[in-house]
């Protein structure tokens, strides 16, 4: 098993050459997310992967393993809801609107010019009809938006899209899914990371 303990943010500095005779590996974003994984790369090799506590590997990342070869991280399809703007009655801020009550759940959520791409939850897949917004199960790589710091700066992150800043209080790595959050519950005074 091959070991990995070093990403490079998006391979910067490394020659386009060296990256294209790399082998890859895609992996979803639960898989991404986390600092201490398995997986198997374009070659067949299995890789231990070991990185820094809080890290999170993007598509377009390069992993280097103990012996300095290079695997190029690719993100996985994997089920998403997309949100679109409804063309017929709806306008582009009905989208803005939606993602800042996704924000205010800590919903991981990839931002694009004309859509919102966020894990299945038909809970939020009803709040988000109720908003007059269109919403479609698909197969597509996901890359939730970085929290306001960067993850590769910031000790942990988890991607959240923040439309809300609790009253001065900054979030602190918190993600929740499904019906338990539907509420809109609040988490003030926590100072410890959790990761789900």
């Amino acid at each position: 098993m091959l070991s990995i303990n070093k990403v490079i943010p998006h391979g910067r500095g490394l020659a386009k050459v060296l990256l294209r005779r790399a082998a890859t590996v895609e992996l979803d974003w639960d898989v991404r997310q986390k600092s201490r994984f398995d997986a198997t790369d374009s070659t067949g090799r299995a890789l231990a992967v070991i990185l820094p506590r809080g890290s999170v590997v993007r598509g377009g990342d390069v992993l280097v393993a103990g012996d300095g070869s290079l695997v190029v991280v690719k993100a996985a399809p994997q089920p998403v809801m997309v949100v679109r703007a409804c063309a017929e009655h709806g306008s582009p801020f009905d989208l803005l609107r939606a993602a800042y009550h996704l924000g205010n759940r800590h919903v991981a959520l990839e931002l694009q010019p004309d859509r919102l791409l966020l894990e299945r939850d038909h809970v939020l897949a009803g709040m988000l009809k109720h908003m007059h917004l269109l919403v479609s199960d698909e197969q597509l790589p996901f890359e939730p938006e970085a929290g306001a710091y960067g993850e590769h700066t910031k000790g942990h992150d988890h991607g959240h899209a923040h439309g809300h800043d609790h009253q001065g209080h900054e979030h602190q790595g918190h993600e929740h899914h499904g019906d338990e959050d539907e509420h809109g519950h609040d988490h003030h005074g926590h100072d410890h990371p959790h990761k789900h």
